[in-house]
């Protein structure tokens, strides 16, 4: 038997496609999946579970150490200008 209109439509109304939740690695702060080991930094809960460096060859290996240098550095200059400001209000 033929289906009418509003019953194709009604069965298609659950075929949308939904956008996926990402969360923020709590190590390198990039969007991953949840509950997912982050590809980035291979870090999974704040601690490390793969050794993203060792799979790497040479080239990337030194690209990828250079970020995670750099990262760290902004990071550690955005903590101590926190504590800066901290300390100026009290």
């Amino acid at each position: 038997m033929r289906h009418t209109r509003g019953k194709r439509n009604r069965v298609r109304s659950h075929h949308a496609l939904k956008l996926r939740a990402l969360a923020k690695c709590s190590h390198c702060q990039t969007e991953v999946y949840p509950h997912t080991i982050c590809a980035n930094c291979g870090y999974y809960k704040g601690k490390q579970v793969i050794d993203v460096l060792a799979r790497l060859d040479k080239k990337e290996r030194r690209k990828k150490e250079k970020e995670l240098q750099q990262h760290e550095k902004e990071s550690s200059a955005q903590s101590k200008t926190l504590n800066a400001e901290e300390l100026s209000h009290r």
